[in-house]
């Protein structure tokens, strides 16, 4: 058992009339006799303004993550980890979002909400130069995640809002559910992901089957809070206020991982481990 170590995107223009404060943690993360300890709190994004969806580049050496400032002009930004030093990539008279390291890590995606209001996904190189739009006739994205090169899975602002998976080779979109939650995530080394389904108490996590086109239960919780990864040794992980939550599979309870009250942190937006589980990126709502 792992003990306790105490230490939408969006869905409209207009839900962004009014932008929480929020800042970006690093913690380096070691691993002793089976255990996981979370240690240097650094927060990288100490100033006010939103700073928030944190995704670490392939080689772990930067996060990309989206930054706000007055002007309400929302661009992607890089974090380089051992310099502690940010540049703005995209500079751009639209408004980009969610950065996702698209697989083979040579290019990130970004939800772009563009000059007419279309929220499309767009595909930049890793400097921040503008490659292409990822797919033209698909609009109405609130977010996105990978699959495998031709597949992305995305959320759509239909009514009610819903989970669907998009091939690029054959435009065929298949719908995976409603009042899907904004997390959903490849488990790694398959073609299932896990998704969330949220009613006005509770959420119910589930896995799918592209292959089957099966949904299965796997858990739930009795909270709508949306924010959750599936981590490759670990399993289901999610957020609840200043603490991770890990389900154990064996007991079907859940854990708390780490938790982070005592560095200031009091609600966890966002979170994301790098690709060896050294470091975790952490969102805090302040």
């Amino acid at each position: 058992m792992i003990k306790p170590f105490i230490v939408c995107l969006f869905l409209s223009l207009t839900a962004f009339a009014q932008f929480p404060e929020t800042d970006i943690w690093l913690f380096k993360i070691e691993k002793k006799e089976g255990k996981y300890f979370a240690t240097n709190p650094l927060n990288i994004t100490h100033r006010l303004g939103y700073d928030n969806q944190p995704a670490f580049a392939l080689d772990d050496k930067s996060i990309l993550y989206v930054s706000i400032d007055s002007s309400k002009q929302a661009d992607i930004y890089q974090y380089h980890i051992f310099k502690k030093t940010s540049v703005n990539l995209t500079k751009s008279r639209v408004s980009e979002y969610s950065p996702t390291i698209m697989p083979g890590g040579l290019y990130f995606s970004s939800v772009v909400v563009e000059k007419d209001s279309s929220q499309r996904v767009w595909q930049f190189a890793m400097d921040g130069t503008f490659q292409k739009i990822v797919h033209e006739g698909t609009d109405s994205i609130g977010y996105h995640t990978w699959l495998n090169t031709d597949t992305m899975l995305y959320y759509k602002l239909t009514e009610p809002h819903s989970l669907r998976s998009l091939d690029l080779k054959t435009n065929k979109d298949v719908w995976i559910c409603n009042h899907p939650t904004r997390a959903f995530k490849q488990v790694k080394n398959t073609s299932q992901f896990i998704y969330g389904i949220k009613d006005s108490v509770s959420t119910q996590f589930r896995n799918y089957n592209p292959a089957l086109k099966e949904s299965t239960l796997y858990t739930t919780y009795p909270s709508v809070n949306e924010d959750f990864i599936w981590h490759s040794e670990l399993g289901l992980i999610k957020s609840e206020g200043a603490d991770l939550l890990l389900f154990n599979q064996k007991t079907s309870a859940w854990e708390v991982l780490f938790s982070f009250s005592n560095v200031g942190i009091k609600k966890i937006t966002r979170f994301v481990f790098d690709s060896k589980t050294k470091q975790l990126a952490i969102v805090s709502n302040l």
